[in-house]
Parts: C-alpha cells; structure tokens; sequence
C-alpha cells in the first residue's frame, strides 16, 4: 500500500469534474432502465435506455460493484465505485484520490448512498482525460482512497475488452 510520502511524489493528474452534474439526470439513476446489450471480458455491457447510453459493470471478488459509461450528452466518461466497506463519506461532494499504475487521480466525488442495494455505498468521478480511460483499460488493479485507512482495491480486469464493447454499444445508440 502506498503511503503518502509515496503519494506526494507523484503527479497528481485532475479528474475534470463538469458543472452539468449538478443534475442528476446526467447519470444513471433509480428511474434509469438498464437492457442487457452483452458481456465482454467479465464485464456486463447495459444500455440506459432512458439516457441513450451505454456502461459496463462488474462486481469483484470483494463485492465491489464498478460502473464506467458516459454521460447523457456523451461529453464526459464516469466511473461510479461501491463497496460495503466502511470508507467514511461524509458530505454529498467529497475528494477522490484514485490510483492506477504508476498515475494518481484526484476529484471529486459525488456520493450515492440513496436507492443503493445491501448497504452499498460510494459515488461517480466524472472525466474528459484521455490518460484516466487508458490507464483504467490497461491496468489491473485500482486502489480507491490510497492515502487513507480504508483503501481498497477494485479489479480491472478485462476493462480493455470491456470498454471497448460499450464503445460499439454507443455507437449503435447513436445511429452509428
């Protein structure tokens, strides 16, 4: 586990956070309806059918569920993590920090614990960075939280594959 000496030699690279979040609806919510569209690598591929879009989904050994789609307008990428774990969220809004390789990311978090099932709790980074899709579609593992207590680690296993599944499920939704 990295400490935060560690931590703070790295370079910190920003995940873009978009002012249209404070909607909702920009994301997947409880009214969302999901159809199955395929698997791919362990990955399930959905389509929102109510937001046009599609996202891949996984739970992992530890039963953390991870979400990766695009926004309703396809401007921005997401990535949702929840777990079980105790990670202490506290405000609606809080930082991130989100490790992948040898990359940091920090941003913010927008805390889901409504119409959440079986106690789960975590939130959704949003992104426009290149480097953050990347370095999710060819690393392994992700540690949540790196610098604090509670870290865990989620496995990326097959996100590659996974990904790119959701990239040709989007573009079937949009007519392409």
């Amino acid at each position: 586990m990295a400490t935060k000496s560690i931590l703070s030699a790295l370079v910190v690279a920003g995940v873009t956070a978009s002012a249209a979040f404070a909607s909702d609806a920009v994301l997947p919510s409880q009214d969302s309806v999901f159809e199955k569209w395929g698997d791919a690598e362990g990955w399930t591929v959905f389509v929102d059918t109510t937001r046009k879009s599609c996202l891949i989904e996984r739970t992992d050994d530890n039963a953390n569920v991870v979400q990766m789609g695009l926004t309703a307008d396809h401007s921005l990428g997401y990535l949702g993590v929840f777990t079980k774990a105790d990670i202490d969220l506290k405000g609606s809004n809080e930082q991130i920090i989100v490790a992948l390789g040898d990359n940091i990311y920090a941003g913010e978090a927008h805390k889901k614990t409504k119409h959440l099932a079986d106690g789960y709790k975590g939130g959704y980074l949003l992104t426009d960075s290149p480097e953050f899709v990347e370095d999710v579609m060819k690393q392994h593992v992700m540690i949540v939280f790196p610098e604090k207590e509670f870290a865990f680690a989620i496995n990326l296993d097959g996100t590659f594959k996974a990904i790119e599944a959701a990239t040709k499920c989007n573009e079937e939704q949009l007519g392409g």
